[in-house]
């Protein structure tokens, strides 16, 4: 044991524990006739309790209602929500409601609402764009704002 990890030296403590205990009277045998890639490796399925994919394929078809048989119904055209149409700078100041009495940690938190709401990930790729547009405004007008406040501070 000397010599090996602490892994290896518990996995040969089980071996040697197991070697001396015999196998176990209820442990089922290893099949024993798969040998090779003779006509015993593909084995017999219905002993195995395996179906042939052909019988799944006809018992889906016989079981399946004609509503899940249908072709897929069309998918609506998305509508684009109404606050991301609101593309200029003012109107996204707006929507931040930017104050003169803001806080770095009131900032920070109208960034992380806005985001929420307006994330290129959480909409649809056709209006990823005006997402895209309004967070980078939003961050723009929030970074200055914090370098307002910054300079205010200072004087």
């Amino acid at each position: 044991m000397f010599g090996m990890s602490v892994f290896q030296s518990v996995l040969e403590r089980l071996k040697t524990e197991e070697d001396a205990e015999g196998p176990a009277e209820d442990e089922q045998p290893a099949h024993t006739s798969i040998r090779g890639l003779n006509g015993g490796f593909v084995g017999n399925l219905a002993a195995s309790g395996m179906a042939d994919s052909g019988a799944v394929q006809r018992a889906y078809f016989d079981t399946a209602s004609d509503e899940m048989l249908a072709p897929a119904k069309p998918v609506p055209k998305p509508v684009m929500p109404d606050h991301l149409g609101r593309i200029r700078p003012e109107q996204i100041a707006a929507d931040l409601a930017l104050t003169e009495m803001e806080t770095p940690q009131t900032l920070t938190d109208k960034r992380r609402r806005f985001a929420a709401e307006n994330h290129p990930d959480r909409h649809h790729p056709d209006f990823r764009s005006n997402a895209t547009i309004r967070m980078k405004i939003a961050n723009m007008l929030i970074d200055e704002a914090q370098r307002r406040l910054r300079l205010m501070q200072r004087r």
